[in-house]
Formats: C-alpha cells, structure tokens, sequence
C-alpha cells in the first residue's frame, strides 16, 4: 500500500501506517470473507493483526477476536449468565433490516420477537479458554446491543461494561430470534448487527492513517446483478456510506471491501452455510486484493458511489 496519509498525519512513531479495521456482520460465509480480506491486507503489507485497532461485529468479532489471540492482554472479569429462552420468529431478522433504525432498535423491548431459543455459549467457553478473562491490550472494541433500550454497546471501549472477550464476542453473534440473548453482569445484549453490520462510524476521530471496512452483508454497486436478497444488501451498502461518510468528515482515508458479484455468486443466500466457505474466502481475497490496491495507486478514498 502506498505510504500517503490524510490530512499530513505523520503516522506512527515507527513510520508504520496506523490502521483502523472493521470487520462486520455475516455469519459463517462473512467469516470466510473477512479471511480473504485479512490475506489480501497481507499480500499488500498490511498486517491485520497489527491494526491500531479493531472493530469486531458478529461475525466479524469471532475473526477480530481470533487477530488479537497472540497480543497482550488487560484484566477482565467473569463469564456471564446466559438470557432465557423462547421460540423464534423466522424472518423476523429480514423484517428488522427493512426498519428506519429507531422503529428497528424499539422492537428490541419486545423479547417475544427477539429472544431466541439456541445457546450461544459455546462461544463465550470457547473464547474463554483460549484468552481467559484478559482483554488484548491492542484495541479490540466488540458491538453488541443492550435489549433492554435498544443501546449500542462498544465492549472494550473507554467507558463501555466490563466484558471478558469471550462474553463480550458471544453477545456480538446473539442473533435475534436464533440465539438467546447473553448476559453479562445482569445485563442482556443480543447481536450487534441489529445496530449496524459494520458500525465503521465508531472510529471517527481516530487518528488513523487508513481504515480498511470488510462489510460481508452489503455489496459492491458496481458489479450488483439482481437476486432475491439485493435490496436488504443495499439497504446495508446505504448505511455503510452514511459511516463512510461521517469517517470522511474526520479526515479519514477509508477503503470500503463490500462482495462482488462472484463473492456473491459463491455465499448463495444462506450466510450460515459453511458449504462454499473455501470459494468465499478465495473470491473475497481476490476482490479485496484489487480494492486495496487500487486505493494505493489512487491515494483516494475507494467506497463506491451509486
């Protein structure tokens, strides 16, 4: 990646880029997206691992989580207590994505629509036992929403709850009417997608060289082909321009990597589906590859425009 940086930032102390990522929601086909992402920053230089920090939503907290496995950690406290459970509502997750946001967040008080009956704690055990109750000391910030009012939650944030990292990722990937909601410290979070797949407009006034965007869930406009799931994907991909542009605002270089139509073609429309993950994760490097570098010949911020 080319060296020039926004608004004369004169970068790290060791001349490195400092580089924000965000890594957002897509379940199993998103994880295999952030994968390619993550080799094709790679390819290119940039050590994903080494980001100045890390934005982890759903999906995208298994793999920010999985990045800052081997970096220092931070005190932290207990496993949380499980939410109870009830039946689900199918579709209901479509329905959601289709709301302005307030009317989307204000269904979060009704638990007969948004408590699931799945356990998700397999992931809060799993995490917990590969990082403990310690916080990477490199910023990981993991978005979950609190039910009770419909509130983002930015877990490893200055002033957020205390979490382990194994709660905090388990309450991030608590999809509404799938899983059980997670509870931490008495508190009740459910996925962090439900605020926004990305949540990208958190790393406004960082100051940060370049902040790379995986957004599995919404799409890149310039290869979009019709298909039964397009019109929630661009719902995502406008949301995802709304936080490019409040990190533009800022004075923030930004690369949006949003599925091209044979990333598409391979993650089908079961993003929980693990049948093609190989073929996502190779598309996605492929795609994300050309991204980043097309954005280092240029020295210009990438998203898409409509």
């Amino acid at each position: 990646m080319s060296d020039q940086r926004s608004g004369g930032r004169p970068g790290s102390p060791d001349g490195k880029p400092r580089i924000g990522l965000v890594l957002g929601a897509g379940g199993t086909a998103g994880e295999a997206f952030h994968r390619g992402v993550v080799r094709a920053m790679e390819d290119l230089g940039l050590d994903a691992r080494a980001a100045d920090v890390i934005v982890g939503t759903s999906a995208g907290a298994l793999v920010a989580a999985s990045l800052r496995r081997s970096a220092p950690a931070r005190p932290g406290p207990a496993a949380p207590r499980m939410g109870r459970r009830a039946r689900s509502r199918r579709g209901l997750l479509l329905d959601l994505a289709r709301r302005p946001r307030q009317g989307l967040n204000a269904l979060l008080l009704r638990p007969e629509f948004t408590t699931g009956h799945l356990d998700i704690g397999f992931i809060a055990e799993r995490l917990q036992r590969l990082h403990g109750t310690a916080w990477p000391a490199p910023e990981l910030w993991i978005v979950a929403v609190r039910r009770r009012d419909g509130r983002r939650v930015v877990f490893g944030s200055p002033g957020a709850p205390a979490a382990d990292i194994g709660s905090a990722v388990a309450a991030s990937c608590a999809i509404p009417a799938y899983f059980a909601p997670i509870r931490i410290d008495g508190v009740d979070y459910i996925d962090g997608g439900v605020h926004s797949p990305t949540n990208a407009d958190l790393l406004a006034g960082r100051d940060l060289d370049l902040v790379v965007v995986s957004s599995p869930m919404s799409v890149d406009v310039r290869s979009a082909r019709p298909r039964v799931d397009l019109p929630i994907r661009l719902r995502f991909q406008q949301l995802l321009r709304g936080e490019a542009w409040t990190l533009r605002r800022h004075g923030l270089r930004i690369v949006t990597i949003e599925p091209d139509s044979a990333t598409l073609q391979a993650m089908g429309l079961n993003m929980m589906s693990a049948r093609r993950i190989d073929e996502v994760e190779g598309h996605a490097h492929q795609h994300a590859r050309r991204r980043l570098q097309a954005a280092a010949g240029t020295g210009r911020p990438t998203e898409p425009t409509p």
